[in-house]
């Protein structure tokens, strides 16, 4: 069904478009980002900049994302101001934007979503690649509207060259090979396009092995039974190395498109398989179970000792063993009508399977199978005003089979409507954004739940002197409850918790107001913001009991504001130095005295310099995370510590090759580092002092 609904929407697509890709336009190589004034967001209607979007929106891409990918998502844009990360090991990590990740933060694939299992837990991995995309943009605010009530806290979108939009004269492409020392990484990437008249093939590949990493000698803290008395786990003595964070990943990607005069139709197939440990897992509470809103476990709370599976020389982490398939499906035509400025259609197709195993024993195993459609039409102005509409369609058939099947197997579908409409008065440009949602939730053994989430907002743009602009948004936002939150029920043991579902939530309302001062050209250049965030219906997984390390939670709401500043300021002293200063900050608590919302990123201030000078480049970053006291129950606190990273790069030519060879240090002065928006907080610090040497090469 899958399969026919994809050649359905590519060949209505293709009809559509008539003649259009019969003629392909003349070669030409696409420009370089150092030539351009602007970068386009491509996950925002319309063809608008970073520096002219109404709310805030960050992209990294160029040199700057070469230097800072990592393995993970999350690690990658971590930094950002604004975007955290909730990190579990080496093979797992989310973005946290505003002190928000998922099912808050959705991540989209050129702008379709992924339908991994990211969702569902911080263990598992965001099928994404960051070594083989071409940007990142990162949407925070009213920007993300348009994708729905999970990205109600952000959006991150991946840009890639899968699906190849522009024609291509003979072969280009780019290799790279890279190695780490905290955790032995070696790594090698490539990708080339290949062009054939109208015609253009995608080939791209990756191959990385690491293992456990390296970090400052650390020692857990120890739990406390009932009677006070300290509990002796083996595997919490000192360590300098993370048990269970390697990461072993296989990517391969072939895609091909039509590339014509108005437009480009084209398909991508992606096979992701990816091997990780999970740090910190632990089995010791899998007998636990609810009684009422009481926590039972066993001989446990009668104070007996007991056996752990996991004594020294006999624990081992378990294992990840992902594997995903997806066929990506891209199109758009320019004015394929009279009225009409552009047609464009974003498809994803997903297979998606993970075993969770203990040596060679598959405990648990997740899937999940689905699609997630998206056409958008752009009309040509009327009386001034300039629009998009779109619909949008998506479905997700998940289970969990095994000892950690802590939700029913289930279908979610959803279906929507949505528009952006501007024009400007003057000085000030005026956009105004809605999206109605209609979501099914059907478990097996369960009732559907159904609800249908409305989302509007409104902002201005005031460009009030040359280079300088002030943006304002106001937006009210609504998130449908995942299944997750609606039917969990059993042990959960990544998050150390036993989930209770609630199937009467409500939908979960926000109130946003967002306002931002930037400086675009010139010496200095800024950008700077304050926002909050007023929920009404907050969902959050309520503490109703716990034991030693583990809890029993239930998914309820309550009203929580969020609140935060964040912003950059760089100046240029010469053409080959500069400077910035940039920080960021999130308060979030729950109304009537309900106290603080956990995992709440720390503040950050840091300092970063830049050099061009001929062939050489680079950077050395300082950065304060501070200690952060603001804790929600069950958490404790956690210390600040320095960050100091540093990149050198020298680019030089081999032939018809351009080449940069690249060093790039972080956390060079191997501070231990905990972070408090992850899971595993006290027991998985960051990544020790890390050197990672890499060369790349274009054609």
């Amino acid at each position: 069904m899958r399969l026919s609904l994809l050649l359905t929407a590519a060949s209505g697509f293709a009809l559509a478009a008539g003649g259009a890709f019969a003629q392909s336009a003349p070669a030409q190589q696409p420009q370089s980002a150092t030539e351009l004034d602007e970068v386009i967001v491509t996950a925002v209607p319309l063809g608008r900049s970073a520096n002219d979007i109404v709310s805030s929106v960050a992209v990294l891409g160029g040199d700057e994302l070469v230097h800072r990918r990592q393995a993970t998502l999350g690690e990658t844009l971590s930094g950002i101001p604004g975007v955290n990360s909730d990190t579990f090991g080496g093979g797992a990590s989310r973005p946290v934007i505003r002190g928000q990740t998922s099912p808050r933060v959705k991540v989209l694939s050129n702008g379709a979503a992924l339908l991994d299992a990211s969702e569902i837990s911080p263990d598992h991995a965001v099928s994404v690649e960051p070594l083989l995309v071409d940007s990142i943009e990162i949407l925070r605010g009213p920007s993300a509207l348009l994708y729905g009530g999970g990205a109600i806290g952000g959006a991150v979108n991946v840009v890639d060259r899968r699906v190849p939009t522009r024609p291509v004269e003979g072969v280009t492409g780019a290799v790279e090979v890279r190695a780490g020392t905290a955790d032995d990484e070696r790594t090698a990437v490539a990708g080339v396009t290949a062009g054939f008249g109208a015609f253009a093939l995608r080939l791209e590949a990756l191959n990385r092995e690491s293992g456990d990493y390296a970090v400052p000698t650390y020692q857990p803290p120890h739990h406390e039974h009932e009677e006070g008395e300290e509990e002796e786990h083996e595997e919490t003595g000192p360590f300098d190395r993370l048990a269970g964070s390697f990461n072993d990943t296989s990517t391969v990607t072939l895609g091909a498109s039509w590339v014509g005069q108005r437009g480009y139709l084209g398909a991508a197939y992606t096979e992701q398989n990816s091997n990780y440990g999970l740090p910190g897992h632990t089995h010791e509470y899998e007998s636990c179970h609810p009684h009422g809103s009481s926590l039972h476990c066993g001989g446990h709370d009668e104070g007996e000792d007991h056996d752990h599976d996991h004594e020294a020389g006999e624990h081992t982490a378990p294992v990840v063993d992902l594997r995903s398939k997806r066929v990506d499906v891209r199109g758009e035509l320019r004015q394929p009508m009279t009225g009409v400025e552009r047609l464009s259609l974003r498809a994803g197709f997903t297979d998606y399977a993970h075993d969770e195993k203990e040596g060679d024993e598959v405990a648990t195993t997740f899937t999940n199978q689905g699609h997630d459609v998206r056409v958008e039409l752009e009309h040509a102005p009327i009386s001034g005003v300039r629009g998009v509409v779109g619909v949008q369609s998506s479905r997700s058939d998940f289970a969990a089979i095994g000892e950690e099947a802590f939700m029913p197997e289930s279908i979610t579908t959803s279906n929507a409507l949505f528009a952006l409409e501007e024009f400007t008065v003057g000085d000030v440009r005026l956009e105004l954004s809605a999206r109605q949602e209609w979501q099914e939730v059907k478990a097996v053994d369960q009732s559907t739940v159904k609800h249908e989430p409305f989302s509007i907002s409104g902002g201005a743009v005031w460009n009030f002197a040359p280079d300088w602009s002030v943006a304002g948004s106001l937006s009210r936002s609504q998130r449908a409850p995942s299944a997750q939150e609606l039917f969990a029920r059993g042990v959960h043991l990544a998050t150390n918790t036993y989930e209770l579902g609630t199937a009467t939530l409500d939908v979960e309302t926000v109130n946003a107001a967002e306002v931002s001062l930037r400086r675009t050209r010139g010496d200095t250049t800024l950008t700077l913001g304050a926002y909050r965030y007023g929920y009404d219906g907050y969902i959050f997984a309520d503490t109703l009991d716990q034991f030693e390390n583990f809890r029993l939670i239930r998914y309820s709401q309550a009203d929580a504001v969020f609140t935060g500043v964040e912003g950059e300021v760089n100046h240029r002293f010469t053409p080959w130095l500069s400077a910035a200063v940039f920080g960021d900050y999130v308060r979030a608590k729950f109304d009537n005295g309900g106290g603080s919302v956990p995992r709440i990123p720390a503040a950050r201030l840091g300092t970063r310099a830049e050099f061009v000078q001929g062939a050489w480049s680079g950077d050395v970053e300082y950065q304060h995370v501070f200690e952060q006291d603001d804790v929600a129950a069950f958490e404790t606190t956690t210390p600040g510590y320095d960050m100091v990273n540093a990149t050198v790069a020298y680019d030089f030519t081999v032939g018809p090759f351009g080449a940069q060879v690249y060093l790039r240090g972080n956390n060079l002065l191997d501070e231990l580092a905990l972070n408090h928006a992850s899971f595993l907080a006290d027991v998985a610090p960051l990544r020790g002092r890390n050197l990672a040497l890499g060369v790349r090469a274009t054609f």
